[in-house]
């Protein structure tokens, strides 16, 4: 009788974090930055139906990158529990950090008991009714949650963008001044993103209750531009 073949533990989470970290290198990339009214997320995305960035509910925004029919599913995952708690409690009990909390452990599971990891990294970002009260929440491909303060970037080469949004990053700043320095990043020192390049949304108090709007077209080619 032969003996059933053996991987350590320590191996197979290994195996498992590189073929994820992989999956997600080879999507585009996706940032968030807070601003003067609120947050901003920029994404490349050339596609105009297949979104990366999506309402949640009234002051919340998901963005994801990686296999984009997983984090679709997670985006319909999160809008039914949003629906569902604002309904059955209020609307004020549907927080970021809940839902931040619920894909965490649904993504950790996959990745601990199941062959093949969810390929994605995605973002909560909630506006709070101050600039203090902003929340933004990265979930990686295991996981792990990290409450980002100010900036967060997802998928692709995101140490290098990151580093180049630490040093554009102004507290404070206007749309525009966001947008294009967003876009910089995304972009880096060899390339320039126009509109048909970039999937731009923010989260704002100027919009109303539901507080998410898209920006595309001829306003995000003269933000891109002024």
């Amino acid at each position: 009788m032969s003996m059933p073949y053996y991987v350590a533990p320590e191996q197979v989470m290994k195996d498992r974090a590189e073929y994820a970290q992989k999956g997600i290198a080879r999507g585009r990339s996706l940032v968030a930055v807070t601003f003067e009214a609120g947050i901003l997320v920029v994404a490349e995305n050339p596609s105009r139906t297949l979104h990366k960035i999506s309402e949640i509910y009234d002051r919340i925004i998901f963005a994801g990158v990686g296999k984009y029919n997983e984090f679709d599913q997670l985006r319909v995952a999160g809008i039914r529990h949003a629906d569902t708690n604002g309904y059955a409690y209020s609307r004020d009990d549907v927080d970021a950090r809940s839902l931040a909390n619920l894909y965490a452990q649904h993504v950790g599971q996959v990745f601990t008991h199941e062959m093949k990891p969810l390929e994605v990294e995605i973002l909560v970002a909630e506006l709070g009714t101050t600039p203090d009260g902003n929340r933004l929440y990265h979930i990686a491909y295991d996981g792990t949650v990290v409450d980002e303060q100010r900036s967060s970037v997802l998928g692709g080469d995101a140490d290098a963008i990151a580093t180049r949004l630490d040093r554009a990053f102004e507290e404070g700043w206007a749309l525009g001044d966001a947008i294009r320095a967003c876009a910089s990043c995304l972009a880096g020192p060899d390339r320039q993103l126009g509109p048909d390049d970039l999937e731009v949304a923010v989260l704002s108090e100027g919009n109303g209750r539901r507080a998410f709007r898209r920006i595309d077209g001829e306003e995000l080619g003269t933000l891109l531009t002024d």
